[in-house]
């Protein structure tokens, strides 16, 4: 098959997606099918673009096997909606321009339809190409519930966006199984919907010693690490684990942010503001560096305000998984992040939003030693056993075959 994506964040970007997709690519690659990308230039998370990327020049590389075409977008500040809708609109633009003459058999588009709707309905409508949308987060719950989709015509525009991009592709791919019944609610019928887990790459992120070239230039190698690594965004509720550093200033314990994102200078004054020493925050880390960074960790953790759960499942779980560590995932009871963690045996469940249960479990966590080490190993077996590439990429060919013979079958 050739097989186009249509997918904003590609390597190096940082995020989940990115990492993601690079890994799906190559395995399709690897399983013989012709595979293009049409991306961004690197500009995730913090918003702005490399010197070497910047100008109007769409550019075109071979990657281990996979054509990447890169959509030049400005640089902005990801904290302004509006200049992230201005870079949006910039990728869609050039995404339609740069890929006028593909030629693909199917097509895969991430969510949200505000990246891809322009370059979805050109695929899909104008050149008549079957196709899977791929759910990371549900649009426009997970907007509304941030705070970020106020306004009643927003939120409509959003989700009229959302219908037209699910119903109108040919199979729509979950990560979640909690994400089915808001996809039903878009009018998509459950013949169309397709549950694929995401995975990680087991063979880069694995266990490494604590003590390693990223925790030893940090100064973290003697400290009890309680880690936060990934997107400083809005949808986690991080001023709990500031709240929780305070409570526990006295127990010996370094709390840390790796990474970039909107929230991060919100943060950062927040912790300053109240003098938490044992607050420390890194910027985000080229992804060769990101099994020292998960390793540098005692307990890992995984935060996300109330009713976020339903709508997410953080890629990060997995990293944690892969990376031979315990986690505490602070996230809602009955989420398909809570029950992973209970499946695989690999750390500790709380509500949301309670900073007091947060300091208990990391108390608890702290104190045992074997406890964390055997959690640690329970987790990398069953990321070894459930979220490799290789099986998504086999669950992925075969919906992709399915949308293509049904499109055949519909001529």
């Amino acid at each position: 098959m050739q097989i186009l994506f249509v997918e904003p964040y590609y390597e190096p970007d940082g995020g989940p997606a990115a990492p993601l997709y690079g890994m799906l690519c190559r395995e399709l690659v690897g399983r013989g099918h012709q595979v293009t990308v049409l991306t961004a230039v690197p500009h995730y998370p913090s918003g702005r673009v490399p010197p070497a990327y910047s100008g109007l020049i769409v550019r075109r590389t071979i990657e281990d096997g996979v054509q990447v075409i890169r959509i030049p977008v400005p640089s902005i500040d990801r904290s302004n909606l509006f200049q992230r809708l201005l870079q949006f609109f910039a990728y869609q633009v050039g995404a339609v321009y740069a890929g006028w003459k593909i030629d693909c058999d199917v097509f895969v588009a991430a969510t949200p339809s505000l990246e891809v709707w322009l370059p979805f309905v050109y695929f899909s409508s104008i050149r008549r190409k079957p196709s899977v949308y791929s759910i990371h987060d549900v649009y426009p719950d997970a907007g509304v519930q941030l705070g970020i989709f106020r306004q009643k015509p927003i939120i409509k525009l959003v989700t009229l966006l959302e219908q037209f991009c699910a119903n109108r592709s040919s199979f729509v791919r979950i990560l979640s199984n909690s994400f089915r019944d808001s996809i039903k609610r878009l009018g998509v019928h459950e013949s169309k919907i397709r549950l694929v887990y995401d995975w990680v790459d087991t063979d880069l992120i694995r266990p490494l010693p604590k003590t390693n070239a990223f925790s030893v230039y940090h100064g973290l190698s003697e400290s009890f690490v309680a880690l936060y690594a990934g997107n400083l965004g809005f949808s986690q509720g991080l001023e709990m684990v500031l709240d929780v550093a305070e409570f526990l200033g006295d127990e010996e314990i370094q709390f840390v942010f790796v990474g970039d994102g909107p929230a991060k200078v919100s943060l950062r004054k927040k912790a300053s503001s109240r003098h938490l020493s044992n607050v420390k925050f890194i910027p985000f880390q080229p992804r060769e560096r990101l099994p020292e960074v998960l390793a540098t960790a005692d307990v890992s953790l995984v935060i996300l305000l109330r009713a976020m759960g339903f709508n997410s499942l953080p890629s990060k779980t997995l990293s944690i998984l892969a990376s031979g560590r315990p986690m505490i995932v602070s996230v809602d009871p009955g989420s398909d992040t809570w029950y992973l963690v209970e499946r695989s045996q690999a750390g500790v469940c709380i509500p949301p939003e309670n900073p007091h249960l947060l300091a208990e479990a990391i108390l608890k966590v702290k104190k045992n030693a074997a406890s964390r080490k055997e959690m640690g190993k329970r987790g990398r077996q069953y990321a070894l056993e459930y979220h490799s590439p290789s099986s998504a990429a086999e669950a992925f060919e075969e919906i992709l075959r399915q949308a293509l013979d049904h499109n055949l079958s519909s001529d």
